[in-house]
């Protein structure tokens, strides 16, 4: 690959590929969807959160997918661009609409969703929309699990990750199972994170050798690799990837396997989790991958990068909505430095100020201009 095929647009760190949406939170807490009156907007879908985490976070990001030509669409547009997040390879899609989630708060670790992205615009997502300049200005691609589930979204990532390898880049694969968007559950069922499929595990173990880092859940484990238990799990994907393991554990924490996989699952880096409340958990993997890719691309240790990622894990579960509620570096910092006396991060005042300050818009109102006008 060429000098001037890298030089065409300016230098990433990170390129995340798949679901953008637009969530809408419901704004009474404990209530059932059935029951909420009022919701906030935001940024959503995986990868769109973890553009927008690992910019907060000091990375050069980017997001490449589709979005719908209306008012939702420039809406993500905007947002992204005020979080600093590249728009280059952002396409608008003039035939379709912008995916929308709805979400509640219904108990502690439940949180009902609909998924509306009949035909949206991010699945979409074609192997015309993936350039190879584009791929070459970046260190690292972010594969996702929903944009293998089907033909046109499938050959674009695969796309990508033929050019990353061949450019000598990284490949991080998110798991990212949902069930009800393999059409393995029926669309009540958003919030179902499991469904045992051969035909999804059949699917994604096709991708696992030429990744770097593979990063899921439990169950996200499971469906990867078609094993009926963890363990199981990480040796079919050793078997089959060299690529390091991060296994998610919610409150527990995480584990980092760069290695063989023995019959000690806690054999591994251990990164222990925090002492949070959990208010809401949706978004919370998206934060976690954020702060991992910060310290893994980085070039920190394993030990520091699960650290990183548990903390800004922490910081998604103890406020309501994602990507507007992760923490930028400096907040981070301050955390772990600090700490919190309160178990819900989002009643603390340092904290919040700091979130506050550090996330504000960089624009400066220009008031003589307005007089003299």
């Amino acid at each position: 690959m060429g000098e001037a095929v890298e030089a065409k647009y300016p230098p990433l760190d990170v390129i995340t590929i798949g679901r953008a949406s637009v969530d809408l939170y419901g704004q009474q807490i404990g209530s059932r969807l059935e029951d909420i009156t009022s919701f906030a907007k935001s940024v959503g879908g995986c990868p769109a959160n973890i553009s927008v985490g690992t910019a907060r976070l000091g990375l050069r990001s980017a997001l490449l997918t589709r979005v719908g030509d209306e008012q939702m669409g420039r809406f993500i547009r905007e947002q992204l661009r005020r979080e600093g997040v590249s728009v280059e390879a952002l396409k608008t899609d003039k035939e379709r609409l912008t995916a929308l989630v709805l979400l509640s708060v219904e108990d502690e670790g439940v949180s009902p969703m609909i998924f509306y992205r009949s035909d949206c615009a991010d699945m979409a997502l074609a192997e015309e929309d993936i350039d190879e300049a584009f791929i070459a200005s970046a260190r690292a691609v972010v594969v996702t699990g929903t944009h293998f589930s089907r033909p046109n979204s499938d050959a674009a990532q695969r796309k990508a990750i033929r050019l990353m390898k061949a450019k000598g880049g990284k490949v991080v694969f998110d798991i990212d199972y949902r069930p009800n968007l393999w059409g393995l559950a029926g669309h009540a069922e958003g919030f179902e994170r499991y469904v045992k499929s051969d035909r999804v595990s059949a699917q994604l173990k096709t991708v696992l050798p030429d990744c770097d880092l593979i990063v899921g859940t439990e169950e996200e484990i499971m469906i990867a690799s078609g094993a009926d238990d963890c363990l199981s799990a990480l040796k079919t994907i050793r078997t089959l990837s060299a690529a390091t393991i991060v296994l998610k554990r919610g409150a527990k924490g995480c584990i980092v396997y760069d290695g063989p996989i023995s019959d000690d699952l806690e054999d591994g880096v251990v990164g222990e989790g925090f002492p949070i409340e959990i208010y809401n958990v949706l978004g919370a993997g998206d934060a976690f991958m954020s702060g991992f890719l910060r310290g893994w691309l980085g070039g920190e240790s394993f030990a520091t990068a699960a650290t990183w990622a548990n903390a800004c894990g922490a910081f998604a579960v103890s406020r309501l909505l994602c990507a507007p509620e992760y923490p930028t570096f400096e907040e981070l910092q301050f955390f772990l430095k600090h700490g919190s006396k309160h178990l819900a991060l989002r009643k603390d005042e340092a904290i919040n100020h700091i979130h506050w300050a550090t996330t504000r818009r960089r624009d400066i109102f220009q008031l003589d201009a307005v007089l003299a006008s």
